[in-house]
């Protein structure tokens, strides 16, 4: 078996998060953290159980998903390489009620939980940057809320895809209808009706459960004030706290 080089400063740029902390902080990251290709569905961390490791998203997408007893799942909010999956761990808590799992296939940054809370204790600037990622986390969720009971399932998926491919970086990535439809909370012929129109205005097209935008300024003139907002959340959030925040970047 081929060993994989170890971690460069430049992965852990990739990610937001990773790309504002202090030397200290990045040797310790680089020592303990592992590079991980994560698959479709892979989990990252099921209900009520303790969570292990923490994931820092480089070009993947994860999902947070609320079960039902039935087995019916919904989606209720999503981590790309702007954040972490650290949020129970942020909160004070060991476990969660909700399922997290790769929800778009690609790379990310692998922490033992024990390293994260050694980290988030010790690095000031760290906990900040976290804090105020789980800010604007919680505001675009709220947001969302609000997109989902008022904006037409035709606005909300082309929210949707254009956030996943700010996260993933590349205008095609594979997403089928049922993983779509968990994600709109809608039945799989509502998200035929959405992704049927957006293929017909020649903003996207959807063949054999892959999605490539084709015409982005298209999509955006389709998109609710939503898009925009979530976008904001971040932009503003995630700023450096000092001058001197991305002294790690060098």
């Amino acid at each position: 078996m081929t060993r994989r080089p170890a971690l460069t400063v430049a992965e852990l740029q990739r990610n937001v998060i990773l790309r504002g902390i202090a030397k200290p902080t990045i040797d310790r990251v680089l020592e303990a953290a592992s590079f991980e290709t994560l698959k479709l569905r892979q989990q990252i961390y099921d209900a009520e159980e303790t969570i292990r490791d923490v994931y820092f998203p480089l070009d993947t997408v994860l999902s947070i998903v609320a079960r039902m007893e039935g087995g019916t799942e919904i989606e209720i909010g999503t981590i790309g390489r702007e954040g972490t999956s650290a949020f129970p761990l942020l909160m004070g808590a060991s476990s969660t009620a909700n399922v997290c799992y790769c929800q778009v296939r690609g790379a990310a940054i692998r922490l033992p939980a024990t390293v994260f809370r050694e980290l988030t204790a010790a690095d000031v600037i760290l906990r900040q940057r976290l804090d105020r990622y789980l800010q604007a986390y919680v505001n675009m969720l709220g947001q969302l809320a609000a997109c989902n009971r008022l904006h037409s399932i035709y606005a909300r998926c082309a929210r949707w895809l254009l956030m996943t491919r700010d996260r993933v970086d590349v205008d095609a990535f594979p997403l089928t209808q049922e993983f779509l439809a968990m994600m709109l909370g809608t039945d799989r012929s509502g998200v035929a009706i959405a992704a049927g129109t957006l293929q017909k205005a020649g903003f996207i097209q959807y063949t054999h459960g892959t999605i490539t935008i084709v015409n982005r300024a298209g999509l955006e003139e389709a998109v609710c004030e939503c898009y925009a907002v979530a976008r904001r959340q971040f932009d503003g959030l995630l700023r450096p706290t000092r001058p001197d925040a991305d002294a790690g970047d060098s």
